[in-house]
């Protein structure tokens, strides 16, 4: 079985839990997610199976969607709802200065890794470091919110958001700095991942509901394709004489490109199909001797 199951992850289970829980309901070793959810936070988790596992980084890169509830007032060790206070604040909840501050995320912004973070330095997880009382200096990292908008105001100390923003965002974060733009502090209260590249809330399924398809024996009713999930990819497809080379893993010369030859241009990241049309990896477009072909990134055999 080759695919990625869109998943809706719901309060209490780990990442981790999910993978888990899938691998054990289809009976496949090769399971993994692509991009951690904490515990507290529910939504979208793409969970790719088989050949879907070494891809994941490329699903990965798409945008992100979620809805947060921001609370005002309150800061704490984990930036959510789930660490200790570590400092109130009084305030006025003045909607036009929040509407004001959260806006001027929009854009590109240097965004400091919270300590409660999955990320590693020196081989080791900074919430493993944060756990044993250890704060030590994190790099700030360009992200990107594409999209931020107030849905809702909930007086007296909060207000609800949806954003768009580029992998590797934490929103918890993005609660805190808003508070800190306030200069009242701020915590994130709750999460849902509303969209994970192309996957979405309107197709995500809960593991009871793919633990009732397992039993039914309909797992490919929800099972995506490799290609269904990579659609922001173009293609190629290679000439039967080029097949050996792809199989291979050799890069690939632009004369024996059968299709999707248009528009192609050096640097740019394809899918390589044989001429039976079956997806074989992913590739870069690169230039040698005013000659194109596509190098091989990552292939599946």
């Amino acid at each position: 079985m080759d695919g990625i199951f869109n998943i809706y992850k719901q309060k209490g289970f780990t990442s981790h839990d999910v993978v888990a829980i899938v691998r054990k309901t289809i009976q496949q070793k090769k399971v993994g997610h692509t991009g951690t959810l904490d515990p507290d936070a529910e939504g979208v988790l793409p969970i790719c199976v088989g050949k879907a596992t070494k891809l994941a980084d490329y699903i990965m890169e798409g945008k992100k969607g979620y809805r947060a509830v921001v609370t005002l007032g309150t800061s704490t060790t984990t930036e959510d709802a789930s660490g200790e206070i570590i400092e109130k604040k009084e305030f006025t909840f003045d909607e036009q200065n929040i509407t004001k501050a959260v806006q001027s995320f929009l854009g590109t912004y240097k965004q400091t890794p919270p300590m409660y973070s999955a990320i590693k330095i020196n081989g080791k997880k900074l919430y493993e470091l944060a756990r044993e009382g250890k704060e030590i200096e994190r790099k700030a990292r360009e992200i990107t919110i594409f999209d931020i908008k107030i849905t809702k105001f909930m007086p007296p100390e909060q207000f609800e958001i949806d954003v768009i923003c580029s992998k590797g965002t934490y929103i918890r974060t993005l609660c805190a700095d808003i508070g800190k733009k306030l200069n009242c502090g701020a915590h994130m209260h709750s999460l849902l991942r509303t969209s994970s590249s192309m996957f979405t809330l309107d197709t995500a399924i809960t593991l009871d509901e793919l633990k009732e398809l397992a039993e039914k024996q309909q797992l490919q009713k929800v099972l995506l394709t490799l290609d269904s999930a990579l659609q922001q990819y173009s293609s190629i497809i290679v000439s039967s004489k080029a097949n050996k080379l792809l199989y291979n893993g050799n890069k690939i010369e632009q004369r024996f490109f059968e299709k999707g030859n248009q528009e192609i241009k050096q640097g740019q990241k394809v899918l390589g199909y044989d001429n039976q049309n079956n997806l074989i990896g992913i590739y870069e477009i690169s230039k040698e001797k005013d000659r194109l072909y596509m190098k091989p990134l990552k292939i599946l055999l």
